[in-house]
């Protein structure tokens, strides 16, 4: 878990744009002082790198904490801490699939990473956002991303060579994904009951071996129950609520853990060359998702509270105190493509390589191989018939 300064409760939220991060003026193209060329991220090194001529800049190390906003000070101000981003930013939005993504050339965006579907709408300078507070910077290269493809398409028994198309140059492309993560205290009171274990003899009839009607006990255990109410609480930090609709939750949750201590302040530099998705899920919508995250822990801390042997839980209300929030993006590679109407999405982690995604299976090569099997099959009883 990242460990970044909490913002005093009593602290005022801002009350203008100019009072959030200067995203404004860092929104930008970089340019190599060299040859003019764009800039763009080297996960490789962490620098703006040139293509042409290898020029390459570091990425300032920013002095500005992570800070933790009010959450119910930010629901409330919401419109007055949305920012545009500069002019040379713009969004293009998916048809098919719904996804906003948001790119500085000369990065284009001409099919949808999501769900591989053209993109046909204009390009546009994109709507104002909430600001990510911090980003965790691509750190696996494209092609190390697709040699992990390749490995674990090698996994895949029967799949269709349309699969093939993620493990090779073009493929996939990297995305940064938006995040949620809350911070909250809770205080719940429940009720429920204690179920301890007794055993009590229990006599019964059965048949000897003699065919004899005989008398036999066993030990049956029992329950008993007891009423129990009680109080639990718990701080609960940087509970991780994936930002977007685009992507399987299940393929997103399966790319844990993220290495959250290695955020860094957000700073556009690390976004060259790469396209962000715009969050769909909302912020209050991200803690609704975070409070069914933190219902799971909650039960599981009031069983073991209740004790006994086993437990009923009846009623929990939990309330949360000193909720806070950021805005964060991390680094993903997405492959997409639909075969016959399905749409099936391949994900890595661009931190560590963990590749998820949905696989098809490819009738035909499961026919041939059966027939196969049944023609090896059919061959060794022949030979063992032949006299």
């Amino acid at each position: 878990m990242s460990s970044p300064e909490k913002a005093p409760l009593e602290q005022t939220a801002p009350d203008n744009k100019k009072e959030e991060p200067s995203l404004i003026e860092k929104v930008r193209r970089y340019r190599c002082p060299g040859c003019g060329a764009d800039l763009l991220f080297e996960p490789k090194d962490g620098a703006l790198t040139c293509q042409y001529c290898q020029h390459k800049e570091l990425i300032a190390e920013s002095k500005e904490a992570i800070v933790e906003c009010d959450y119910e000070r930010y629901l409330k101000l919401l419109p007055e801490q949305l920012i545009e981003l500069a002019p040379d930013t713009l969004e293009v939005d998916c048809k098919s699939c719904g996804a906003k993504v948001t790119f500085t050339p000369p990065v284009t965006a001409s099919q949808c990473s999501f769900c591989g579907a053209a993109l046909v709408a204009q390009a546009k300078s994109p709507d104002p956002i909430l600001a990510p507070a911090a980003v965790l910077p691509f750190r696996i290269e494209k092609n190390a991303a697709t040699e992990a493809i390749k490995e674990w398409i090698a996994t895949r028994w029967f799949a269709p060579d349309a699969l093939k198309r993620f493990a090779v140059p073009g493929g996939i492309s990297g995305v940064y994904i938006p995040f949620w993560t809350y911070d909250s205290h809770t205080t719940s009171h429940y009720t429920g009951q204690r179920g301890n274990y007794y055993y009590e003899t229990e006599y019964y009839t059965e048949t000897d071996s003699n065919g004899n009607q005989v008398q036999a006990t066993r030990e049956v255990r029992r329950t008993a129950w007891y009423p129990v109410a009680g109080t639990v609480t718990r701080w609960f930090d940087d509970v991780l609520i994936s930002g977007t609709k685009s992507l399987p939750a299940k393929a997103l949750a399966e790319l844990e853990p993220w290495d959250l201590p290695e955020l860094k302040p957000f700073d556009p530099a690390f976004l060259a060359g790469y396209k962000a998705e715009r969050y769909q899920v909302t912020l209050s919508e991200g803690f609704e998702k975070a409070q069914t995250v933190m219902a799971r822990v909650i039960e599981n801390d009031i069983c073991y509270q209740i004790g006994g042997d086993e437990q009923r839980i009846f009623s929990v209300q939990t309330q949360h105190a000193a909720i806070t929030f950021k805005h964060i993006l991390l680094p993903v590679y997405v492959g997409a493509y639909r075969l016959q109407q399905k749409l099936y999405q391949v994900v890595v982690n661009a931190r560590t390589g963990e590749v998820q995604g949905e696989r098809p299976y490819s009738w035909i090569k499961i026919t041939l191989f059966t027939i196969f099997v049944l023609s090896l099959l059919y061959s060794i009883w022949w030979a063992v018939q032949k006299p």
